[in-house]
């Protein structure tokens, strides 16, 4: 049984963005080297320049210049958390992060996805939330639509697709269960 063709043609007419979300896509294309060209140590600035651009940011949060937020309108960080070095939040969707959130070098929070199932590959963007003090190790990818849960753990360089239950640490490609994370006192 043979399926009918892809119409990529279709997919590339498509309004993916309002002309106001192009627009502010073009403020956030300046704005954001204002962002990318601070001082390392300078994490009040960064978090004034991400409200500047609608990003709903807590007390204390730490990102760094090199720490890419996609669209800072759909961004959303609790008290204390922080994003590592290189980091990349492809937040097409919205991205919340709760308080105390670590996510690591260069892991990916990736909010946006087709719809492979419609011949046009229509844009989708599913939210990703991730809870209070959970930790997205280095080099790890959530993908759209995951919650990871308080206080779990996405092992360096794993591949989530799932949610992930609270206070569970999960690991590998497709990442899966290891063990309970137990916080000692």
């Amino acid at each position: 049984m043979s399926s009918p063709a892809l119409d990529i043609a279709a997919n590339r007419r498509m309004k993916n963005h309002s002309k106001a979300v192009i627009l502010r896509r073009v403020l956030w294309g300046v704005g954001r080297l204002f962002f990318r060209f601070s001082p390392r140590p300078c994490f009040g600035w960064r978090r004034l320049v991400l409200r500047c651009f609608g990003a709903k940011i807590g007390a204390n949060v730490n990102t760094y210049p090199s720490t890419w937020i996609y669209f800072p309108w759909n961004f959303t960080a609790g008290d204390w958390s922080a994003l590592g070095e290189e980091a990349f939040i492809y937040n097409l969707g919205p991205v919340t992060l709760g308080e105390k959130v670590t996510i690591s070098h260069r892991a990916q929070l990736c909010a946006g996805t087709h719809d492979y199932t419609l011949p046009n590959l229509p844009l989708i963007k599913p939210p990703i939330i991730i809870q209070d003090q959970a930790w997205i190790c280095a080099n790890a990818f959530v993908g759209p639509g995951v919650t990871v849960g308080t206080g779990a753990i996405v092992g360096a360089g794993s591949v989530v697709t799932r949610n992930v239950e609270p206070w569970a640490i999960v690991a590998g490609n497709p990442a899966k269960f290891i063990k309970k994370r137990i916080l000692k006192t």
